[in-house]
């Protein structure tokens, strides 16, 4: 299969107080990656090069198109010169889902919706997550993205991608993935929890970006209960996330939070003390 590059490395002029000199930068690269369901294109997005499989699983998962992996009877990732395919090949009574959840436009990075051809596939019902459950303590939610810095070698690089993480309930990011997208890097996320057999009911998804109606239903239709993100929610998504029971919180940096939706999964009793 052919190779992707993550980055590239490009020359610059850096102007600061003192003066200009002579820079390189890394940036990353962007792929054209078109999801391809028995033969048919649902999808083309643009994506960071890696985790190709985590990411199409993710996409078809929270997208609508599986229900799980028992859905896809075959998979493959196919590179060419000018992007990536990858190709399911789905179970038989699935095919329908392909037909209703169609798409056929380009996706650039950032936008969620891009392609959906109607209001009610934008605001598809969510389910509504159980309660009891999880419970995540104040000082894990204060260090939620602190941790998930660690995890992220490719914004160290080039400070330029998002990254989601999944925390379990004693503050260990287990599993992260980055991308030049938001939705992608919790696409991609998802579908390697879905790989590997990840219970998403039992821990926290961690993201650097802002809250969207999409971030919320992604969230929600892979099962986690809490979602903790470093920028803030719109107001749709938190109306999302109260019909849909889900903790939501965000502005968590540098040691605090803001709890929004459903408070009940963070132990808030012991958080004036630290």
């Amino acid at each position: 299969m052919r190779a992707h590059r993550l980055t590239q490395s490009v020359p610059g002029v850096t102007v600061r107080h003192e003066g200009m000199h002579d820079i390189r930068r890394s940036l990353p690269e962007e792929t054209p990656t078109a999801l391809v369901f028995d033969g048919t294109t649902a999808a083309v997005m643009m994506a960071s090069p890696s985790d190709i499989e985590d990411f199409a699983m993710g996409f078809a998962l929270t997208e609508g198109f599986i229900r799980g992996l028992e859905d896809v009877m075959d998979f493959e990732v196919v590179s060419h010169a000018h992007g990536i395919e990858a190709r399911f090949w789905l179970a038989p009574e699935r095919a329908e889902a392909v037909h209703r959840r169609r798409r056929n436009v380009l996706g650039p990075v950032g936008c969620g919706l891009c392609g959906i051809d109607s209001l009610e596939q934008a605001l598809r019902p969510l389910p509504v997550l159980p309660e009891g459950g999880l419970r995540v303590s104040c000082s894990t939610a204060r260090q939620a993205t602190d941790a998930l810095r660690a995890h992220q070698p490719l914004h160290d690089q080039t400070r330029a991608v998002h990254a989601a993480g999944f925390m379990n309930s004693g503050g260990v990011i287990g599993l992260a993935r980055e991308d030049v997208g938001r939705h992608n890097a919790l696409d991609k996320l998802i579908g390697a929890m879905l790989r590997g057999g990840i219970n998403p009911a039992t821990g926290a998804i961690v993201l650097t970006s802002r809250v969207s109606v999409e971030m919320v239903q992604k969230t929600v239709i892979a099962g986690c209960p809490v979602l903790l993100a470093v920028s803030a929610p719109t107001a749709h998504a938190l109306r999302l996330a109260e019909g849909a029971r889900l903790t939501l919180a965000a502005f968590a940096r540098g040691g605090s939070f803001d709890i929004y939706a459903h408070p009940e999964r963070i132990q808030t009793g012991a958080c004036h003390a630290a």
